[in-house]
C-alpha cells in the first residue's frame, strides 16, 4: 500500500504562484509514474502533469503547458507541482496520484492510477 499527502494549496491572485507537494510513503517501489490531478466543481478530473519516477520527461496538459513546472525528489519521495502565471481556470481541488506497475495503463486518466491522496484545494482570484 501506497500513502500519498498533498499540501501547498490556497488562494491567490490571478499571476500569482503557487507549489504543491506530495509526500509518498509505504510500499513506494511499487509505483512507477506520478501525476497531478485536478477536479473544478462539476467538471471530471483531469490530468494536470507526469513524470516517471527516477525521472525522465515529463508530460503537461495543454492548458498549463509553460506554466506548471512537475518535479519529484526521489531521495524524499517527494513530488512538487510549482504552478506560475495562474488563471481562474486553474481553480480546482488538486490531488496527486501514483501508478502502480501491475495496473494496466490505459492513457493519462484516473483509472490508470492506482493511489491517490486527499488533494489541496487551489482558488485564483480574477
Amino acid at each position: 500500500q501506497v500513502q500519498l499527502v498533498e499540501s501547498g494549496g490556497g488562494s491567490v491572485q490571478a499571476g500569482g504562484s503557487l507549489t504543491l507537494s506530495c509526500a509518498a510513503s509505504g510500499y513506494t517501489s511499487t509505483i512507477y509514474l506520478m501525476a497531478w490531478f485536478r477536479q473544478a466543481p462539476g467538471k471530471e478530473r483531469e490530468g494536470v502533469a507526469n513524470m516517471m519516477t527516477g525521472g525522465g520527461s515529463a508530460y503537461y496538459a495543454e492548458s498549463v503547458r509553460g506554466r506548471f513546472t512537475i518535479s519529484q525528489d526521489n531521495a524524499k519521495n517527494t513530488l512538487s507541482l510549482q504552478m506560475n502565471s495562474l488563471k481562474p481556470d486553474d481553480t480546482a481541488m488538486y490531488y496527486c496520484a501514483a501508478a502502480n506497475r501491475g495496473v494496466k495503463w490505459s492513457g493519462f486518466m484516473p483509472s490508470s492510477f492506482t493511489y491517490w491522496g486527499q488533494g489541496t484545494q487551489v482558488t485564483v482570484s480574477s
